[in-house]
């Protein structure tokens, strides 16, 4: 089948900067849009960066500025490059991805397990 697996979080202070990765694997015949969310303790999950397979993004109001998403399709890849993190961004991270397993099939929606992103001093 199809697995997101992220990398990349760890602990960071405030003003630092991190890089996550997601790689797609599996039975993979196109990929759509590909995003990351996040969802801090006893908060709902939220989107934090989309992009879209021609390569539109779209940000959370709360990250413009800071985060860039970017994607490397010929690695089934999508990045989010964090700079000036704030203690707020502390959450798991999750990427997320519509992607299509046959030509004929719809686009199904896959997550990844998740990385933990802790801003603290």
């Amino acid at each position: 089948q199809v697995q997101l697996m992220e990398s990349g979080g760890g602990l960071v202070q405030p003003g630092g900067s991190l890089r996550l990765s997601c790689v797609a694997s599996g039975s993979i015949f196109g990929i759509n849009a590909m995003g990351w969310y996040r969802q801090a303790p006893g908060k709902q999950r939220e989107l934090v960066a989309s992009i879209t397979s021609g390569g539109s993004t779209n940000y959370a109001d709360s990250v413009k500025g800071r985060f860039t998403i970017s994607r490397d399709k010929t690695k089934n890849t999508v990045y989010l490059q964090m700079n000036s993190l704030k203690s707020e961004d502390t959450a798991v991270y999750y990427c997320n991805a519509d992607i299509k397993t046959r030509a004929w099939l719809s686009a199904r929606n896959f997550w990844g397990q998740g990385t933990q992103v802790t801003v603290s001093s």
